[in-house]
């Protein structure tokens, strides 16, 4: 009695580790093609060939289970397929977007410090008597200021040069201006920064203010970044209108 017991536990425990194996594969297989924008794009739109798919994550992954990896693509293909409509609230908040660009921007990294905030606050209030522009943003280590390249010297003076770790200069701000359901709508700022990235446009900051989605890229990279966050504006009208 007892033999027999054991050998279907034996079983039992065989057929668990299989399912968690093929689980664990299937996980696996799903975090790889969200690791991959392009090909997690290409498998949500049916772009792609399977069999070499697998083949590929396969071998990024050491695994030797082509039917499962496969199967795990194709399940997730059919999840991916069902969240279009996801898409389509953010072509619909990019079809009513508008670009605005300003140049010669600089940013001051400073450090994080009672004494930096304290300064930067008088120079607030004098920037806004003068209706000049300037956005900062605050981390655990550094206060990031961005502004017109004119007052550079002034912000740097403000906070003291002891306290500036890098000053970024010959940069542009490119602003999207969205329609006020960005708030709501997520996946928008994912969007614009995963094209940018796959047109090879490094991106210096990133700023978001209510509606606003704000870009700092080099001047280098200003006519680029500027052309793929309009056809991103462009493909959505298209689209919508379709």
């Amino acid at each position: 009695m007892f033999r027999i017991e054991h050998k279907y536990l034996d079983v039992v425990s065989g057929n668990m580790s299989k399912s968690v194996s093929k689980e664990s594969l299937a996980e696996r297989t799903r975090i790889y093609i969200d690791a991959h924008p392009s090909i997690k794009d290409c498998v949500a739109k049916g772009l792609i060939n399977y069999s070499s798919l697998a083949r590929m994550i396969m071998k990024d992954l050491d695994v030797d289970n082509e039917e499962a990896v496969m199967i795990a693509c194709r399940r997730y293909a059919g999840k991916l397929n069902t969240t279009s409509d996801h898409e389509l609230s953010i072509l619909k908040i990019l079809k009513d977007s508008r670009l605005e660009m300003r140049t010669k921007t600089c940013i001051v990294t400073a450090k994080n410090d009672w004494t930096v905030l304290h300064k930067m606050d008088n120079l607030f209030k004098d920037l806004w008597n003068e209706n000049s522009i300037m956005q900062c943003v605050q981390s655990a280590s550094a206060v990031t200021i961005i502004a017109d390249s004119m007052l550079k010297d002034r912000i740097v003076d403000t906070v003291g040069r002891f306290n500036v770790i890098k000053i970024r200069e010959n940069l542009v701000e490119i602003a999207v201006k969205s329609p006020e359901k960005i708030v709501d709508t997520s996946g928008v700022i994912a969007f614009l920064i995963t094209n940018l990235s796959d047109a090879g446009i490094n991106i210096e900051e990133t700023v978001s203010c209510h509606t606003d989605t704000i870009f700092i890229v080099g001047e280098a990279d200003m006519i680029s970044a500027y052309s793929v966050l309009t056809k991103c504006i462009q493909s959505a009208e298209t689209t919508m209108k379709d």
